[in-house]
């Protein structure tokens, strides 16, 4: 028996939406990246693209377990001598709810070319309304 290997032209990515209205971030998070990555199907390839588009609607109304409401921090630097900034989760969810999303689906792939290239699939919006309505997405339940 001799191992699949799917190869570029092969591969026909559909689009799914998910709802994050009081769902968990970290629960729906694991379950998107699965799918970014393409591990729901039986067609993976671990150096393949082999995975499907994702729309997430409703960001800002995602829950968090425990309290990481007011504990969770989010780190980056300036690049420049003491440039090490912070915002608590609580402001930055009322700011950018989708790079908390995105941020949450980044950190579960791959760190290399393909993880850079998997999470341009990710589409996220703070609200209800979306553009991508012509690519006829289907549900994804994540809760």
């Amino acid at each position: 028996m001799k191992t699949y290997s799917a190869k570029k032209g092969e591969i026909t990515p559909k689009w799914y939406i998910v709802d994050l209205e009081g769902v968990v971030l970290g629960r729906a998070a694991t379950k998107m990246a699965a799918v970014l990555r393409g591990k729901n199907k039986p067609t993976y390839t671990p150096n393949q693209d082999t995975g499907d588009f994702i729309i997430v609607v409703n960001a800002s109304k995602m829950k968090l377990t425990g309290n990481k409401l007011e504990d969770k921090n989010y780190y980056w630097h300036t690049g420049y001598p003491g440039g090490l900034k912070n915002v608590s989760y609580s402001k930055l969810i009322n700011r950018k709810p989708e790079l908390i999303v995105s941020e949450a689906v980044k950190g579960m792939l791959p760190k290399s070319i393909l993880g850079r290239k998997l999470l341009t699939k990710l589409k996220v919006f703070a609200g209800n309304e979306h553009p991508h309505a012509a690519q006829m997405p289907e549900v994804l339940n994540v809760a």
